[in-house]
């Protein structure tokens, strides 16, 4: 089996297409403009997808009252003090400050315009090789 997607009901996908679009590197694979106006994003690898979408049988979680630590869309990025900057500088939140584990990775978490956690990681050693 593969994981085909993963999903996320969202106050306004098209806009958090738009933003992943252009500060995370995405590309729209899939665009709805009907409810519930799904928008599938694609990483630069073409294999992981991300959904966002907004369907009105379930109300929009608080976003922001959920901790990073509950669940979280990671991306790796080889300069995570200058991609954190960006994002910040794009509209995402800081939640905390950059930090080295124990095996020399380096994660931060911050969260995208409509409170979704993210977490950008800068691994010592890529996690798949």
């Amino acid at each position: 089996m593969l994981i085909e997607h993963i999903a996320f009901n969202v106050p306004e996908p098209a806009a958090a297409a738009t933003w992943y679009v252009s500060h995370l590197g995405l590309r729209v694979v899939r665009s709805q403009t009907v409810s519930p106006f799904a928008q599938f994003l694609v990483d630069e690898s073409d294999r992981s997808v991300i959904e966002f979408y907004n369907n009105p049988g379930d109300p929009v979680p608080d976003l922001r009252a959920v901790h990073p630590l509950r669940h979280h869309i990671a991306f790796a990025t080889d300069d995570i003090a200058v991609t954190w900057a960006l994002l910040i500088a794009a509209g995402a939140q800081a939640v905390d400050e950059i930090v080295t584990t124990p095996i020399g990775d380096r994660l931060v978490f911050l969260r995208d315009p409509w409170g979704l956690p993210l977490q950008l990681v800068q691994r010592a050693k890529p996690l798949l090789a």
